[in-house]
């Protein structure tokens, strides 16, 4: 069977590895994705109990792809403020101190993927393999990297990325190592209504276990992401519904009132991970196989949005310029960009685990100050929320305020 030429192949058909495809239209590229299994159809009348919070810079990246008119048709639930607090202190944020209309926007993950992937089936610069898994992966010493699929195609590339998640086999073959170090928890979810409205608040309670997150959805629901110890975990996962609805209205303090309802609970293990590069010749990594964090903030998409968005932008740079999409110059430039600041993510979740999960009363007086302090210093509370909702930093140009061209040098 003869092998099919391509300059850009994505292993992966998440998220992440849909929102590359995309950002590298029109660049001058032979793209194609390989996934293994296609996504399942999202249906209205069904919350699902997986979400995601999109930062501003997200948004940004949506729209600029052309997908954020069809998530708002089918169902995105902005909210417009954040408090955060634990048993002493706590902090506010509001969309009108940046002068936004909204601080970000809760969106289900498998509509995320199911617009993402309807988009690039549409895109006739990007070839879909799906459902197809790649079996066998070989560089040449011309940097020619030759895939074999399950079904026997054969495809012929000068860069695989991997988009294919925490277990990447493209980390593997690229022969990249990983840092990686567990929580020892799980993250309870469940989508729940309780006796009062969100009032488009996200809210955020640090316990000793863990964090609870409230995060507000379109039909005045929540949904909750709730970490907890493992043994913990396993016995809210046990408990029935009158028990359940009575201890998350405990650790959340009621702020809402009691929980009247709640469905689709499940867990999901958390742990940190960081793969020790994001690139070899022939291969890069994006998402979650090159960096995996805490919930608490909720940054992992928003990271992994952003890594592909500098990815393409890197790419249609060196194609624009006669590059070699795969060649170990052009990937450096992506990995210098984003690793840094992707560690820097990870460590602050890191830190802020060390610091709220635990009952030491030092401690605790060192969160309570923070807490108030920041709260009453208005410029640092300013810049603080510029950062975390996209506002600032070195954004690739399609998550950037103003000019979206992926040919602004970097």
């Amino acid at each position: 069977m003869a092998e099919r030429d391509f300059d850009v192949v994505i292993n992966g058909g998440g998220m992440v590895g849909l929102a590359l495809a995309l950002a590298l239209r029109g660049g001058g590229l032979r793209v194609a994705l390989v996934e293994a299994r296609l996504p399942e159809p999202w249906r209205r009348e069904q919350m699902q109990n997986r979400v995601s919070s999109l930062t501003l810079a997200s948004q940004r990246l949506l729209e600029r792809l052309g997908v954020w008119g069809a998530l708002e048709a089918a169902r995105v639930s902005p909210f417009e403020a954040i408090h955060a607090w634990d048993a002493g202190a706590g902090i506010h944020f509001h969309a009108r101190d940046l002068g936004e209309p909204w601080l970000g926007h809760i969106v289900e993950n498998g509509l995320l993927q199911q617009t993402l992937f309807d988009a690039v089936q549409g895109a006739s610069e990007t070839t879909v393999f799906a459902p197809a898994a790649i079996e066998r992966v070989r560089r040449e010493d011309d940097g020619t990297v030759h895939i074999r699929l399950d079904d026997g195609r054969r495809l012929r590339s000068r860069l695989l990325v991997g988009a294919d998640g925490a277990r990447s086999a493209v980390r593997e073959w690229a022969g990249i190592g990983l840092r990686q170090h567990d929580y020892r928890q799980r993250g309870v979810v469940a989508t729940i209504r309780t006796e009062r409205h969100h009032g488009l608040v996200a809210r955020q309670r640090f316990l000793s276990g863990g964090p609870l997150a409230l995060l507000p959805l379109a039909d005045g629901r929540c949904s909750i992401v709730w970490s907890l110890p493992e043994d913990e975990a396993e016995a809210v996962l046990g408990m029935d519904d009158e028990a359940f609805h009575r201890a998350l209205g405990d650790a959340s303090q009621q702020v809402l009132g009691a929980v009247v309802h709640s469905e689709s609970r499940a867990a999901f293990p958390l742990r940190a991970m960081h793969a020790e590069r994001y690139v070899s010749p022939g291969f890069a990594l994006v998402g979650d196989a090159a960096h995996v964090i805490h919930p608490l903030a909720g940054q992992g998409v928003n990271l992994g949005f952003l890594d592909a968005a500098g990815l393409a932008q890197v790419l249609v740079q060196a194609a624009g310029s006669g590059r070699d999409p795969g060649g170990l110059a052009t990937l450096r430039r992506y990995e210098r960009w984003r690793r840094g600041d992707n560690q820097l993510m990870q460590s602050a979740m890191d830190g802020f685990h060390w610091l709220f999960s635990n009952r030491d009363p030092v401690r605790g007086l060192v969160r309570n100050l923070g807490f108030a302090l920041t709260d009453r210093a208005g410029p640092v509370k300013r810049r603080l929320m510029e950062y975390a909702v996209g506002l600032r930093g070195d954004l690739p140009a399609l998550a950037r305020v103003g000019s979206a061209d992926p040919g602004v040098t970097i």
